[in-house]
């Protein structure tokens, strides 16, 4: 490891401190600084990228970028916490945007499928499922 990404700041700690608070769950830069900015904290937005991008570097943050027209999500993944850090599938609604992220047996059966029957490895950090959630169905359907 570098000793780049070995250096400490306090702007690291705030935000590996929030990430802490919600393991397991896809958050955006965006959810991150709303967050610091809430606390009173004055840590910018590209202080936020950086930082992030290093604890990503670093193997503390899963990051997951679904299209061009949705921002990255990250994840934290605590030490020794296999279930958090597992690879994730997505849903994206096509109507209204919404990401649904799965943690779904099927689908790992299905990737299982994919690599036994078929010789192809899914990569779960890029598959995306399009479609239309439940709640923009339900007005289709009006």
């Amino acid at each position: 490891m570098s000793e780049k990404m070995k250096y400490k700041t306090k702007q690291r700690e705030e935000v590996l401190t929030y990430l802490k608070t919600v393991p397991g769950q896809h958050v955006t830069v965006a959810d991150i600084v709303r967050y610091m900015r809430d606390k009173g904290s004055s840590v910018g937005t590209t202080t936020v990228y950086r930082q992030i991008e290093r604890l990503v570097d670093e193997g503390v943050v899963m990051k997951y970028i679904i299209d061009a027209n949705s921002p990255a999500c990250f994840v934290y993944t605590p030490e020794n916490n296999v279930a958090v850090g597992e690879p994730c599938f997505h849903c994206k609604c096509e109507s209204c945007g919404k990401l649904i992220h799965l943690h779904c047996e099927e689908i790992a059966m299905i990737q299982g499928h994919l690599r036994a029957e078929h010789g192809f490895v899914l990569d779960p950090k890029r598959t995306v499922f399009y479609g239309t959630c439940d709640a923009c169905a339900a007005l289709e359907e009006r």
